[in-house]
């Protein structure tokens, strides 16, 4: 009973997102958020891929994908700069040891 009760929420809140994003970019900072946090945390690959296929919702989606989703963050160059430091880090240190 509780999972029919989850993929009816489910179903709802992509039903909500395929709303908002057929409207988009004329939602409010409140709902684009909304799309941001659904997308980001809690959309599973099937949810996107159903979003992703609905004709109503495509224009809006291809545009919010390349605008909030689909860009590169400061956070998301942190992360590099430091995994690319570790790799030169291991790399010097093999190197220090072959001498």
């Amino acid at each position: 009973m509780s999972n029919t009760l989850a993929a009816s929420a489910a179903d709802a809140r992509r039903a909500h997102v395929e709303a908002l994003l057929s409207a988009y970019p004329d939602v409010t900072p409140e709902e684009r958020e909304l799309l941001v946090n659904w997308f980001r945390k809690d959309a599973t690959a099937l949810d996107v891929a159903l979003v992703a296929s609905n004709p109503a919702a495509e224009r809006g989606y291809r545009r919010f994908r390349a605008q909030h989703v689909d860009r590169f963050t400061l956070k998301d160059m942190g992360r590099a700069l430091a995994f690319a430091a570790a790799i030169a880090v291991c790399i010097l240190l093999i190197a220090w040891r072959a001498l």
